[in-house]
Order: structure tokens, then sequence, then C-alpha cells
């Protein structure tokens, strides 16, 4: 498959684009609802425009690093507030990530040919840009999303830089890899891979008799990283108990037996890919593979062919330290991004825990399919036999386009548990108290349980849905948020109507409302059920 550099650059722009419509399309509508903890990221943006306190770490709802909060401020600030605004920015992180899949990547087998490197780039962009589990993260608002995008920039210009021996790139490449920080927990891990990483050219320097050279690059790269990490690393020596947050509460080693518990967690991870996969319906198709089974198979494929390459160039006299160096960093970058997942006991297996093994994941399916094309290729010699085997290979391309197009927009999207999924009653509660006149007077019973945030007053954190739909059009809560068990700090106003709305309605709790308050009456609008008295 020889390919131009102009064919590549309109390859490449035909891929953002599938990843662009993926991304994108009906973004305001799928997925459906707002989930609390999306609600939260939405409400710290806003009060942070709104205050100017920007935070390297939001210690509200568990912890949060800094950064993905910005940028929704920054899209706020932009354009006017909205739930599709604010699910824009992961959808932009997105659809860059499948362009720097195609950097990395190329970068990756630059001691390969120029059109090797290329195919196996192009692949792996391309499965990326289609890929259900990437593409339902890049349409919602969690902060995780951002963990593939600094790992494929942060990596690409670290390999680039080292192999022009340039120190330029390695600088960017301590940036991206400091600012990785600011994103999510997991990204932690990225010191192990960055360690090995460097071990790797130290022998390929080593080997050119370079060593005082690496040195200096490896500290250019180092401290880089240092100045664009320091200030969450100086909050986190400040609040150490802020570092380890929620994830010692799900730690293997919280709980007894770690030894079998890290064996079963391992084994469940290892087959999400291709076997059983998240069963959270917010983060997958219930259980389904997180891969599409072609998908699948390349994935394993291409993951034994890098063991083979390793033992291969291990084997030979004089070793290729830079192939070898790429195949150390694949399978280290798919292991040690599992590791957020593997050491965590629940909901197992976690695909945004481990959304960190994406890019390794989708590059070992690429490899495979470099790898297949050049076996089958030699059965067809003559032009019109080479038509048919590119035509044979669009039409795979295609289907398994449409296929993941298919499970994403329509086996899942339209499943009734990813509205529950998405508290999309939440959101219904919050544009019924929106359409409401000025004058009414609201409440909101939070009678569902969650971790209490300090607005407003240790509220549980389901309300933070109902609160953000009202910020978005008003830029402040209309309605006061209250406890079941504060039923009392209602005030009647006989000149005024008052609506009670429960985040739950629950029998038991209407019959409280309604001894307390019997002049009023249950009363249902667009799949709101709320009880209304009306003036006196």
């Amino acid at each position: 498959m020889d390919i131009s550099k102009k064919k590549v650059i309109i390859f490449l722009l035909v891929i953002i684009a599938i990843a662009a419509f993926f991304r994108l399309w009906q973004l305001n509508t799928i997925p459906p609802g707002l989930y609390p903890d999306e609600a939260m990221n939405g409400n710290d943006a806003l009060n942070s425009l709104k205050t100017g306190n920007f935070k390297v770490f939001y210690p509200e709802n568990n912890g949060r690093e800094g950064l993905y909060v910005w940028l929704i401020s920054l899209s706020f600030w932009l354009f006017k507030p909205s739930v599709w605004v604010f699910r824009l920015v992961p959808s932009i992180f997105g659809i860059l990530t499948v362009l720097g899949l195609y950097l990395l990547t190329k970068e990756l087998f630059s001691q390969y040919s120029e059109n090797r490197s290329r195919c196996i780039a192009l692949f792996a962009s391309f499965f990326l840009a289609i890929s259900f589990w990437h593409i339902n993260f890049s349409r919602i608002g969690f902060r995780a999303i951002l963990v593939p995008f600094f790992l494929v920039f942060g990596f690409y210009f670290l390999f680039k830089g080292f192999r022009l021996k340039r120190y330029f790139p390695l600088a960017i490449s301590g940036i991206f890899l400091g600012l990785g920080f600011y994103t999510y927990i997991s990204y932690r891990f990225v010191v192990l891979l960055l360690a090995i990483s460097l071990i790797g050219w130290w022998f390929i320097y080593k080997k050119e008799k370079l060593r005082k050279q690496f040195i200096l690059f490896t500290f250019c790269l180092l401290f880089a990283v240092f100045i664009a990490a320091l200030p969450i690393g100086i909050y986190f020596l400040e609040n150490p108990g802020d570092f380890i947050g929620r994830a010692s509460g799900v730690s293997i080693f919280s709980q007894g037996n770690p030894i079998f518990n890290l064996g079963k967690s391992l084994i469940i991870h290892l087959g999400m890919f291709n076997v059983h996969g998240d069963g959270n319906w917010r983060h997958n198709l219930a259980s389904s593979p997180e891969l599409l089974w072609p998908i699948g198979l390349l994935f394993l494929i291409g993951f034994f062919i890098s063991i083979r390459e390793i033992f291969r160039k291990s084997n030979y006299q004089n070793k290729n330290y830079q192939s070898l160096s790429t195949f150390y960093f694949l399978l280290s970058a798919f292991f040690i991004m599992l590791l957020p997942g593997i050491l965590s006991y629940e909901g197992i297996p976690h695909s945004l825990r481990v959304i960190g093994a994406v890019p390794a994941v989708y590059i070992f399916a690429a490899l495979a399919s470099y790898w297949l094309y050049e076996k089958i290729k030699v059965f067809f010699k003559t032009k019109y036999q080479k038509i048919t085997l590119y035509l044979c290979l669009s039409v795979f391309l295609l289907s398994i386009a449409y296929a993941q197009f298919d499970k994403y927009f329509f086996q899942w999207a339209l499943r009734p548990e990813v509205k529950g999924a998405f508290s999309e009653n939440y959101v219904k509660i919050g544009e019924y108290l929106n359409s409401l006149p000025d004058d009414t007077q609201k409440y909101v019973i939070v009678s569902q349980g969650g971790v209490p945030v300090p607005y407003p007053n240790g509220i549980p954190m389901p309300a933070q849905t109902p609160i953000f739909i009202e910020q978005i059009k008003f830029g402040e809560t209309r309605a006061i948020y209250l406890l079941p068990n504060d039923l009392n700090k209602i005030k009647i106003n006989k000149n005024k109507e008052i609506v009670i709305v429960p985040l739950q309605p629950e029998l038991n709790l209407f019959s409280e409302i309604y001894k307390k308050f019997p002049k009023g009456e249950i009363q249902e609008k667009e799949e709101v059920i709320f009880y209304k008295i009306n003036k006196l």
C-alpha cells in the first residue's frame, strides 16, 4: 500500500472529519440528561468564572484536578453556557487525540519505511476515530478524556525530540506531560511509563556514545515536567489527603485478601476488550466488549506481534534499540495504564479508569492490520486484483465504522437505561423550574443520597444537575434546595404559588408534604411530578 504524502493528508483529514462527526453529531441530545458528576464540573466552572477563583484542585465530590474545569470555564466565557457548550470541550479534545495518535504512531515506527509508518498510523487513528469507547467519553463531561490527549502528544514530542536530538520538542513534551497531572487521578501512573521510555532511550544513546547528551536532554524534559506540574505538586504537599482522594476507598488493598482481588481484577480487565466489558451504562453498552470483535481480534494479534518482536530483536547480536524501545513502550503503556483499574475492586472492569490504555490498544490493532495486509497482498498481483483488494479493505473499514455508529447512536443511545444513567429526570426538573414565573416560590427536595457538597449548604450531589440547568439560564439558582428533614423551612406566602419538587417522587415524601401543607395537590407536567400550592 503505497501512500504519498498528499494522500496521507487527504486520508488523515477524512479520518479527522469522521472523528468530528462521531463526536459532534446530535451532541445536544446524546447522551440524554446530565449526570450530577458532570453538572458538578459545570457548576464549578460557572462559579470560577463568577468569582475569578480558579483552583488547581477542586476538593469537592471526592476531589478533581482543575484543568478540565478551567477549560469548561473558557468555553462558557467564549460562548453562552449550555449543556452543548459544556460537552463541546471533551468532544474537541477527543478529536484532537485522533490527530495526536496518528503523530505518535508514525513517530514510534519511524525506524520503518515512511510508507509503513504512515499506514500503521492511519489505521490507528481511524480505529480511534470510530471507537465506541473513545467516542462515548468524548461526549461526556468527565475530565478523564484529557488523559489520552496528553499521553499521545506528550510522548509524541518525547520520541521525536530524542530521535532528532533537539531540545525544543523535549521541552514541549515536558509541558504536555506536566499538564497531564491536572487531568485525572489515573494519569499519575505516567511516571512509570516515562521512566521506562527514558531507560529505552538511554540504551539508544549509550550505543551511540552520547551519554552526556542524553543527560542534558533528559534534564530539559524533566525540568519542563517539573515546572508545568509544580502548582499542583505544591497543592498536594500542603493537602496530602487530597492526593489519595477516593482512590484509597476503592483500592484492592482496602479489602481482605488483596492478592486474590488483584488477580481477579487483572483477569477481568484483560477480558474487557473481547469478552465482557464495563457494565455501567454511562460507560458502555452494558457488559459488551470494549472493542468491536474484528478490532478486538486485531488488537490481540498486534499484542502478540509486539511480544514476538521484542524476543526477536533481543536475540540479535546487534540489537535495534530504537525498535525495542517502541515495543517496550507499547506494552508498558498498555499494562501501566490498566493499573488504575486493576488496582481497584469497585465496578470492574472500569473503562473510565483505564482510559489511558486507549492509545496502546488501537496501535496494537493498527500494527496487526498492516501485518495482515502485507500477508494478503502477495496474492493480489495484477492491477485489477489490487483494485479488488483495495475495495475489500474499504468495505471492511466502512463496515466497522457503520457498526460503531449503529452501536453508539442506536443500540446504546436509545436504550431507556441510558436515560436513567445520565439522570435525564433531573434535567427535566431543572427545565421545569426554569419555566416557572419569577414570583413562584420554588423548592427542590433532594431526596436522593450522595456525597454532600458545600453549595448549597452540604446538599447531596444529585442536586447539582437541576442547579446547573438553572444557572445556565439565569446565572443563579432561583429554587431553594432542601433535605427531606427540612420541610419545616418551606415558607408559605399566601400571595404566591408554591411548587415543591422532589428529586425522587416517593409516596412517603408526598405524604409528609401533604401533612404539612394540606391545601396543595400533586401534579405532573412533562414527566416532572411536583406538589403545588396555589395562591390563597
